[in-house]
This record gives structure tokens, C-alpha cells and sequence, in this order.
């Protein structure tokens, strides 16, 4: 195990612990303008199956503007620290810097809810082995899902653009509400792409899986719509749990109600972290339906900042989230840093918890992409092997000078519209990459200076896609 530097945590092997045995275990969670959830998620914290006086929970509320900082305020179990400026995810740093008395800290997403026996779970599985860093929570989605299986012809755009296309799906309402944002489009899409109202889409090819949040999936809802459309009309086939509708989509999105049967599922968020060929980080399985096949714990190569329970002599031993990260991948990062000097972690999966994702930027949104897209880099160079690093950066420009291609050459070509979007944000993201560059070449010279574990060991857990 590594050694950990002088600093104002408990030095390794100490105990804040009190006369019961019971460790002290700080909890943190990070807030902003999470009125919709914050309420629930410390109700969540306070019914934990832990003894309140060994239990600290800890808000820190990053200006918010909705008025959610009071929620924290008047729950008298909590200590809100209010941030003078919203500074994304790493303002957790506020509460990881004076660890002192505490056994271990952990960090909850406003937007998650824990079940009672989540935090007994994770403090057995990192008091098993004083090499584990940290241990990472099983993460489900916060609701349960119906299938909708969507059939069409298909065509191709043509041009530049090689796919095979069925229909565009652009929205989903259940009992009337809008559900577009948790409505997951898992197998037979393209991926999201953004429409001049700022709304996603994704088109199929021509067969595709829908699922449509249905709550806790106690009752299943009245009503399903799909918003559709098409390049042409044409009849599209939808099942669902056995039962099969045939719509009539047109060029125009509209609305259709499409059957909602079957036995409503859970699904993956996170169960541990990953590190994809390429260099992408990645959430252990993601999107997969909550079978079992994730009932063993497991050793993974990161964990989840959403749901995890550190351990204060690895804060200071490897130190905390890079500042400049802002949002995403500061926990890989973190990770990755901590694997150099030998620290392991482990998916406990008795620790459940269920997550609205991406509820404060939302994913596909121009904040997600920006921040992804640029901290990815930022992380490699920082972390990985030069060679690595350098194959990612340039990989990243010829995949932007294929979108202008496809999106503002080929357009102009044909006297069409062009499509700057796409790449007018990846090219922001690249310049903000290089403008950081500097003190991430300085970091990465001080982070391969203290490894102890060389980069064949850490590049064996890179997973093919």
C-alpha cells in the first residue's frame, strides 16, 4: 500500500471510531438549483441505517438560484456551506480538505436516493481491506423502464452521410408529462443529435429499442406517446410486451400512442467505473437491465463520484479533484491518479442507490459535451502513456474535420444549409483543452514522478468496446 503524505487526516491505521466501534463517516452532498430532488435525496441521507451522532451530512450549495439552498438550511441534521459562485463538481474539495476526525467521506449527488443499508454496506466492504481507496455504490436509474420496440423501412440520406435511417424519434409523454429527458433510445439508434429549438433527437435504423420511465413501476401508465417522424410517410410497427400497434408516421413530428406493456425493468447507471480502448471513461454497465449479473463485488479500475465512500489517507496521499475539470471525468481522473500509487477500489453491490441522470446538464446538452469532450483530453494527457494521450488528441481532430465535412462542406457543395453546430462546439472544446494544456503537461511530470505502479499494469484494465 502506499504512503501517505504528512497532512491534517488521520494518519493510516488511526480511528475516530467511538467506544461502540462505529466509525465517523462524513457524507457530502454537492447542490445546484436541485429543488426538485434535494429534499428527497437528504431524507434518503437521514434515513440511513447509522447512528446519527456518527453520521455527518454535509451540503454544499454552489449559489444556487432556486431557492434549494433552503432546503438544506432547514433540515437541522445538516451543515450547509454555501459556495460564493457555481464551480461544478469539484467544489466537493470544500469538504474533503479537513478530514480531520473523520473515519471515512463520502459524496451523494443531490439527484440520487439511497436505500437504508447503503452506507453499512460500503463501510464493511472498505474496512476489508485497508488497500482499497474507495468503494463504489451499485447506481441504478432513478426509474424503472417499459421496452417499446420501434420497426420501419428505412432510407439513406445520402451525400457524406452513409446510414441507414428509419425514423426520428424527437419526444415521449407518459399520462400527459413530458419523459423525453429519461427516455432511453438503447439499441438501433444514431445517437443524439440536436434540433434549431435546442431539443434532441435520434434517429433509428430499422429496428430500435425505446424505454420509457414509468416511476417505480408499481402501476403501469395509462397512456405512452412517442413523438415520430420520418422523410417520407410511411407505417412504422411498435410493440411492446407482446402487444403490437401500427402508426402512420409523416415528414412532421407528431405525436403517437404506442403500446406500454411488459414487466418494467430496472437498469444500470454505474457499478464501477471503466477505462475504454481509446481512452474514454465509461460507467460499468451502463444501460444494461439489473439482471444479477452484477450481484458479485468486483475490483474495478475507478469509481463514480456520484455514490462512493473515500478513504481519508488516500485523499492525502494522492490529493483532491482537479479544480480545473470543472465537471466530468474529474473522477476518473482522480482515480487514475490514485491507481498510480497502488490503490485499488471495489463495486459493493449491497450499497444500492437509485440516480436521475444528468439532471443538472443533461446529457447530449452543450454543457455535457463541451465539458466531456475537453476534460477527456485533459485526463489523458495528465494520466496516460504519451503515446496514448497523443493518439487521442489526434484523433480527435480528424473526427472534427470529418463532421465539417459531412456538416458544412458537403452542404455548401450542394448549395444546402450548412450545419456548423457540431463542430463549432468541438472546436470550442479543443481550444479550451489547449488553453489548459500547460498545467496539465506540469501535473502529468509530477504524478509519473510518484508512481509506483507502471503503465503496462494500469493500461491491462483498458476494456475493448
Amino acid at each position: 500500500m502506499p504512503a501517505t503524505t504528512p497532512s491534517t487526516t488521520p494518519a493510516p491505521g488511526s480511528r475516530a471510531a467511538d467506544e461502540r466501534g462505529v466509525p465517523r463517516v462524513r457524507l457530502v452532498v454537492l447542490n445546484w438549483n436541485g429543488a426538485d430532488h434535494l429534499g428527497r435525496c437528504l431524507d434518503a441521507l437521514c434515513a440511513l441505517d447509522w447512528p446519527p451522532d456518527r453520521l455527518d451530512l454535509v451540503v454544499i450549495d454552489n449559489a444556487s438560484t432556486d431557492g434549494s439552498d433552503a432546503i438544506a438550511e432547514r433540515n437541522p441534521r445538516v451543515r450547509l456551506v454555501r459556495n460564493d459562485r457555481n464551480a461544478g463538481f469539484v467544489a466537493n474539495n470544500l469538504a474533503l480538505r479537513d478530514l480531520t476526525g473523520v473515519d471515512y467521506v463520502g459524496l451523494v449527488n443531490a439527484d440520487s436516493f439511497v436505500e437504508p443499508g447503503w452506507l453499512r454496506a460500503m463501510v464493511a466492504a472498505i474496512e476489508s481491506d485497508p488497500g482499497l481507496g474507495a468503494v463504489s455504490a451499485r447506481m441504478l436509474f432513478a426509474d424503472r423502464f417499459v421496452e417499446v420496440t420501434i420497426e420501419s423501412p428505412t432510407f439513406r440520406p445520402g451525400g457524406p452521410d452513409p446510414r441507414e435511417l428509419g425514423v426520428m424519434v424527437s419526444g415521449a409523454r407518459v399520462d400527459g408529462v413530458d419523459r423525453w429527458r429519461d427516455t432511453q433510445v438503447v439499441e438501433g439508434a444514431w445517437g443524439i443529435e440536436h434540433r434549431r429549438d435546442g431539443r434532441t433527437f435520434q434517429w433509428t435504423s430499422g429496428r430500435a429499442t425505446v424505454r420509457v420511465p414509468v416511476g417505480d413501476g408499481t402501476r403501469l401508465p395509462e397512456r405512452v406517446e412517442l413523438e415520430l417522424a420520418a422523410e417520407a410517410p410511411k407505417e412504422v410497427v411498435v410493440r411492446s410486451g407482446g402487444v403490437e400497434r401500427t402508426v402512420e408516421v409523416g415528414r412532421a413530428p407528431a405525436f403517437h400512442e404506442v403500446p406500454a406493456a411488459g414487466e418494467p425493468i430496472d437498469v444500470v447507471n454505474n457499478v464501477g467505473s471503466i477505462i475504454l480502448e481509446g481512452g474514454y471513461g465509461a460507467d460499468r454497465g451502463y444501460l444494461e437491465p439489473d439482471t444479477g449479473q452484477y450481484d458479485a463485488p468486483a475490483e474495478v479500475f475507478a469509481w463514480c463520484g456520484g455514490s462512493v465512500l473515500l478513504r481519508p489517507e488516500y485523499l492525502a496521499d494522492v490529493g483532491l479533484f482537479d479544480e480545473r475539470f470543472f465537471l466530468y471525468y474529474e473522477d476518473t481522473d482522480l482515480s487514475w491518479r490514485g491507481r498510480s500509487r497502488g490503490w485499488r477500489y471495489r463495486y459493493v453491490p449491497d450499497a444500492r442507490v437509485r440516480h436521475v441522470h444528468a439532471a443538472s446538464t443533461g446529457e447530449g446538452t452543450p454543457t455535457f459535451q463541451h465539458y466531456v469532450e475537453r476534460n477527456r483530453l485533459l485526463m489523458l494527457v495528465k494520466n496516460a502513456p504519451a503515446r496514448m494521450a497523443a493518439h487521442a488528441v489526434w484523433r480527435y481532430l480528424l473526427t472534427t474535420l470529418s463532421y465539417a465535412r459531412r456538416d458544412l462542406v458537403a452542404p455548401v457543395l450542394g448549395l444546402h444549409r450548412p450545419r456548423p453546430t457540431i463542430v463549432w462546439r468541438r472546436v470550442r472544446s479543443f481550444a479550451d483543452f489547449l488553453r489548459l494544456l500547460p498545467p496539465a503537461l506540469a501535473e502529468r511530470r509530477r504524478i509519473r514522478r510518484a508512481a509506483t505502479v507502471d503503465d503496462a499494469e494500469l493500461l491491462a484494465w483498458t476494456v475493448r468496446r
